[in-house]
């Protein structure tokens, strides 16, 4: 493992005894069982792991949980496994998973509660910031690093270092700062070095390797561009304003510009930006790191960061992480085709959200907005059908979405913008107290977090919300 980088040469060190331990309890099976989380963190954490295994000749049987629950360890534990490696979960609940019986490595960002699994690689017990600094993917990808170096193949899993970006990237820790920090630094400068990755400063929008020009525009959300997100024609005319051509055999792409067309777009969103009266922090993150990976064809999902980790949030979403898995692991054929077709299911039940919320309505409180979708839009999506609906809603308070979850519990998801963190704002830590208090529970992160609650508890849980909110902002 690399000790050498400035500034994090401690960290790093004190993870890498940890890897190295994991590494050899691995070595030491002929099979394990994996279990992850069913997002872009964790399929990734999964696709990480699973290949390592594969190339060190370990059995492994694959799991997915939405949450690491007691349901949940007693499926694991049902198996009998002589080791569970967690990724991207399980810091958790390390006392419920030592009660079980299980032996385990825990590979994981999540603030640890309790303490006593031993083999548990985590940035928050180095003291670095799981939230920004290294993902869940991260975590498992310097587990694999270690394995690869046990077997007296260093470096030979360092190809992976494309899936832990993407994971993190998914998991949003590029988001506040408009770029890549802390461990997940040199996890990406170790997947230049192999060659899999590159990174550069461009227009932090989504969609730039399969998009139309336009449709990265109008579907932009934050950064927000007023009188442009959420509105195909004005894009369209600002684009034809700026000079620029908008196709040819096809609608061009950005990937499709040429320098000079870029500059002339960057240059105008400036512009128009500064008309809206955007901050300067506003028109700062217009632009950032954009992370590039090269074995990956151009012009697909799979070539840039933040569009693979949509296209594996859609495999997830809808029950079928086995898919999301095989392309991780470079399955370009059934499963690639069955993603994409998972992707555009994804893509329209969104449009069915959005137009949903558009006929209801958002409920304005005090300090925050809500909608409650019933079980109308699948509680999987509803926290992304709440982000996007900032295009039509208040940007001064953060959403709250409802949806009845297959259970019989209320799924809460709240989403807020950089903007709102800047003013305070840390949906994780409001979310997690106003759930604790009726009886649910919940976390996250400060700009996006999420809550299951029992179902007849809503009016007092926005009540709570909006008090902590309140709490938040005004100070």
């Amino acid at each position: 493992m690399e000790t050498e980088k400035p500034g994090f040469g401690e960290e790093l060190a004190a993870l890498a005894r940890i890897c190295e331990k994991a590494a050899d309890a691995i070595r030491r099976q002929n099979e394990v069982v994996v279990a992850s989380h069913v997002d872009a963190d964790g399929l990734t954490s999964a696709g990480i792991i699973s290949a390592a295994l594969d190339r060190a000749n370990v059995e492994r049987q694959t799991l997915f949980f939405r949450q690491l629950d007691l349901p949940a360890l007693e499926t694991i534990a049902d198996l009998g496994p002589d080791l569970v490696i967690f990724t991207d979960l399980g810091s958790g609940m390390q006392s419920e998973i030592l009660e079980m019986g299980l032996s385990a490595v825990v590979a994981d960002h999540h603030r640890p509660q309790g303490s006593g699994i031993e083999l548990h690689i985590n940035p928050h017990l180095v003291g670095l910031d799981g939230a920004t600094e290294l993902s869940g993917s991260g975590s498992t990808f310097l587990l694999a690093r270690a394995m690869a170096k046990a077997s007296g193949h260093a470096g030979e899993n360092d190809d992976l270092s494309g899936l832990a970006i993407v994971g993190a990237v998914g998991d949003l820790q590029d988001m506040a700062s408009g770029r890549l920090l802390g461990l997940n630094r040199i996890v990406l400068d170790i997947g230049v070095d192999a060659g899999v990755l590159s990174f550069a400063r461009d227009l932090k929008f989504f969609g730039k390797q399969t998009r139309p020009v336009f449709k990265m525009l109008q579907f932009s959300q934050d950064p927000y561009i007023p009188g442009l997100s959420g509105n195909e024609d004005a894009c369209i005319v600002f684009l034809k304003e700026q000079g620029v051509r908008l196709r040819g055999e096809r609608w061009r792409r950005w990937i499709d510009m040429n320098p000079e067309e870029k500059a002339k777009i960057a240059s105008g969103l400036v512009r128009r930006g500064l008309r809206a009266g955007l901050s300067n922090a506003q028109l700062e993150r217009l632009v950032g790191e954009v992370y590039n990976l090269l074995t990956e064809q151009e012009g697909t999902e799979l070539r840039d960061a933040s569009e693979y980790s949509t296209l594996l949030n859609a495999t997830a979403r809808y029950g079928h992480s086995g898919v999301g898995l095989s392309v991780c692991l470079g399955d370009r054929g059934p499963a690639l085709e069955e993603a994409r077709r998972l992707l555009n299911e994804h893509r329209q039940n969104l449009v069915n959200g959005l137009k949903l919320v558009k006929d209801e309505g958002i409920v304005p409180l005090t300090y925050l907005q809500y909608f409650d979708a019933g079980d109308r839009i699948l509680d999987t999506i509803v926290g992304i059908v709440a982000g996007m609906s900032f295009q039509t809603a208040d940007r001064k308070k953060p959403i709250l979405a409802f949806a009845r979850s297959e259970d019989g519990k209320l799924k809460v998801s709240a989403r807020g913008t950089q903007d709102l963190v800047r003013s305070g704002l840390n949906l994780a830590e409001a979310l997690s107290e106003a759930a604790e208090k009726v009886g649910g529970v919940g976390g996250g992160h400060n700009v996006a977090a999420g809550a299951t609650i029992p179902l007849e508890s809503k009016v007092e849980f926005l009540e709570l919300m909006n008090a902590l909110v309140g709490l938040q902002l005004r100070s």
